[in-house]
């Protein structure tokens, strides 16, 4: 066995237990995926993160990420958290064109993430293509409106939203619909799905999300992923702005806010990280 530092933040939060918690264990080049996958089981966040030495000369670190049941490909809290995790262990970007920008590689490749010159504690990410994209077949849509027990028309707009975790995504009429929203997750069966509805006008978040997580039967607090192919959707038609603010965790008592910004050809994701343990771990 040996040492390796270990931090456990909360992502899309100012505030300490009001976002999404990662945990992002250091120095992991020697762990073994059945070691990495075991602690992942063990701590029973929605995700836990390893960072290695980058394969890629273009990157400045590598990220294994792990649930519960298995690793992804990309998700969206941990890209911030282990960001953040990485330069306050001293990480420094090798891109001297551009020192605000750090490079993770991860399963779906390469993905820039920089740092808000106006808010110390605030990252966000480019948001990678979709894998999957298009209307949801019928019989999909049948499911979800069945387990979300919704009425007829409810649904404004659906899509396949999938960045790599799988994600489906509805649109309804309003956020206090969707904050009312109590699932069958048997009928949801093993779907992952995003939720999401306008706030009235004028308030400080323009979206309310929420994501569902058929397969595993949770409610997940506040997520990047869905958060960054739900806009791609949502600015592509004209739904949402090119840059608003989403809320989501509310059901779920957390208070997440994402910060979502169209440039150019990119759309960033972004969103506050606090430490909340430090320590080091005997893996």
């Amino acid at each position: 066995m040996s040492l390796h530092p270990f931090d456990q933040v909360d992502v899309f939060s100012a505030v300490p237990l009001k976002g999404n918690p990662l945990a992002v264990v250091h120095g992991a080049d020697g762990l073994s995926e059945e070691t990495m996958a075991a602690f992942a089981r063990w701590t029973n966040l929605s995700e836990t993160t390893f960072l290695l030495s980058p394969t890629d000369p273009a990157a400045d670190y590598r990220v294994r990420i792990f649930t519960p049941g298995g690793e992804l490909p990309f998700a969206g809290h941990p890209t911030l958290g282990t960001c953040w995790a990485w330069l306050a262990a001293g990480g420094r970007p090798r891109a001297a064109a551009d020192p605000g920008v750090v490079v993770q590689q991860c399963g779906v490749g390469l993905v820039r993430v920089r740092r808000d010159a106006g808010h110390a504690s605030r990252l966000a990410f480019a948001a990678p293509p979709t894998r999957r994209s298009g209307p949801l077949e019928e019989q999909v849509l049948e499911r979800i409106v069945r387990a979300l027990r919704l009425p007829a028309g409810a649904v404004r707009a659906h899509q396949w939203v999938d960045n790599g975790p799988g994600w489906a995504g509805v649109l309804l009429d309003s956020a206090e619909r969707v904050l009312a929203l109590h699932p069958d997750w048997p009928a949801l069966g093993d779907l992952k799905l995003g939720v999401v509805g306008p706030h009235a006008a004028g308030a400080e978040p323009a979206f309310e999300l929420r994501a569902f997580i058929g397969g595993g039967m949770y409610e997940d607090p506040v997520t990047g992923s869905l958060n960054a192919s739900v806009a791609q959707w949502l600015m592509r038609t004209g739904v949402a702005r090119d840059a608003y603010v989403a809320a989501q965790g509310a059901a779920l008592r957390r208070a997440g806010r994402v910060f979502l910004r169209r440039e150019g050809e990119d759309i960033w994701v972004g969103g506050d990280v606090v430490r909340c343990v430090q320590g080091e771990l005997s893996l």
